[in-house]
């Protein structure tokens, strides 16, 4: 099975690459009508997964009262396999099985009804809510168009993490091969005594002392027997793994703290005209100067440092340019200020943003399945590779979109996070007079009933 999967990869990884291409060049496309449509987008996608948990519930009703009509938990599908079949059809045949028992699409009936209430009542009870979350969303993508290296920014974290990966992957490498060779001895029904000791068959020895041993038993031999890993390796490559994890965490990091001061900036600038061009650049810097601060005062913080950090403390951090702790607190005692708020905007934010990721990668994933199972015509000069286990590049290309689309949402998600934060820190500095104005979006303050006199 290894060997056809390894086959089929080796025959389709153009068509997978292809597909990554694809979600990408989708990604921004999405990102780009987020730009103009965002408010229709997002009701767009609520009321899909409503059309979309409707049909699956009168889908399972149907497929439950056919079954129960004509005796779904009979033995029509069998589960009983070939001891000779491969892993993959027997998961095949107990799947079959499952499908064809009328409890199964009771299951799936119930599932669907109660996804489908609880996206009902959402809609129904947190309509403000959700408008709000569509303006800020709105922002977001405003903030975006206005700044757009940001949609390059992810490529350069990706190669500081793949620089990462090739250094571990290096040291995995060296540290595999840290063994030194271990030869037997092989002869035939003698013993032999030497100073350092007595070989007998089986025995570990020296090639380059065990010469003497040929006088009493000249057939004998050192031959190599394998390679022993050093004692001290597991150690080292525990280490190597902390190591990797702590880079990948701390590149993601300061990612995320130089976009946070990216759209921080915009969002504080009151006519968004002069927003500097190199916004981006200027941001860089000014984490990397906040970074050493940290790292003067890191030993002795190091314990709050653990227990605070969060997202929410590097976006003030990248606001004000205060220490970590510091903006950690204040950026704690805001949220818990506005508590109801923060945790249903949030929650519903990362809802919208997460139908689109499961929109774009569910999109491939059917144009991939399609196409890997031949059920597209295609002309004479499309060659689609024949495979054993279409699923297995569906699989691969699924988890490949999503995560592709998550590293491009993922500039929208902390976009709306700043941008949200921002907007309370306005609403409680500012009172809309002439000497405090608001900095909020028209649209915003329209919601909230607020003006700038």
């Amino acid at each position: 099975m290894g060997h056809k999967i390894v086959q089929d990869l080796s025959n389709s990884w153009p068509y997978i690459v292809g597909a990554l291409v694809v979600a990408m060049l989708l990604c921004l496309i999405y990102i780009f009508l987020m730009r103009w449509f965002a408010g229709f987008m997002v009701w767009l996608s609520l009321f899909s997964v409503v059309g979309l948990l409707s049909y699956c519930c009168y889908a399972s009703y149907m497929k439950y009262d056919e079954l129960g009509r004509a005796g779904g938990d009979s033995d029509s599908a069998s589960s009983s396999s070939n001891s000779n079949s491969g892993i993959l059809n027997q998961v095949q045949q107990e799947v079959d099985h499952i499908l064809h028992m009328k409890y199964t699409w009771l299951v799936f009936l119930l599932i669907s009804a109660v996804l489908l209430g609880i996206v009902l009542v959402v809609m129904l009870f947190l309509r403000n809510r959700i408008r709000i979350a569509v303006a800020l969303i709105k922002e977001a993508s405003k903030a975006v168009a206005s700044i757009m290296s940001t949609l390059v920014f992810p490529l350069f974290l990706w190669v500081m993490q793949l620089l990462v990966t090739g250094w571990f992957l290096l040291v995995l490498l060296y540290l595999a091969s840290s063994t030194h060779p271990v030869y037997k001895a092989a002869m035939d029904n003698c013993t032999c005594h030497t100073l350092s000791g007595t070989y007998e068959a089986g025995d570990r020895c020296d090639p380059d002392t065990f010469s003497i041993c040929l006088a009493s038993c000249p057939t004998a031999v050192c031959h190599f027997y394998g390679s022993e890993k050093e004692k001290y390796v597991n150690y080292l490559h525990a280490y190597n793994a902390f190591g990797i994890f702590w880079l990948m965490f701390f590149i993601s990091a300061i990612g995320e703290m130089i976009l946070a001061s990216t759209f921080a900036t915009w969002y504080w600038t009151f006519n968004k005209s002069n927003v500097p061009f190199f916004t981006i650049l200027i941001s860089t810097a000014r984490i990397f100067r906040a970074v050493l601060c940290c790292l003067r005062c890191f030993f002795w913080c190091l314990e709050k440092f653990i227990k605070f950090i969060s997202k929410n403390a590097y976006i003030m951090c990248a606001i004000y340019g205060k220490n970590f702790c510091r903006s950690a607190r204040d950026a704690f005692n805001l949220l818990m200020r506005n508590v109801v708020r923060v945790f249903v905007l949030d929650k519903v934010t990362d809802f919208l943003l997460l139908l689109g990721k499961l929109a774009i990668t569910a999109g491939i994933c059917a144009l991939s399945f399609h196409v890997f199972t031949h059920e597209l015509e295609y002309k004479d000069y499309v060659n689609i590779p024949s495979l054993n286990y279409s699923i297995v590049p569906v699989v691969i290309i699924g988890v490949g979109t999503f995560f592709i689309a998550t590293v491009f949402f993922g500039v929208y998600s902390m976009a709306v996070d700043t941008l949200f934060l921002c907007f309370l820190e306005d609403c409680e500095r500012n009172d809309g007079s002439a000497e405090k104005p608001y900095f909020m979006s028209k649209e915003l303050m329209k919601i909230l009933h607020k003006k700038n006199k």
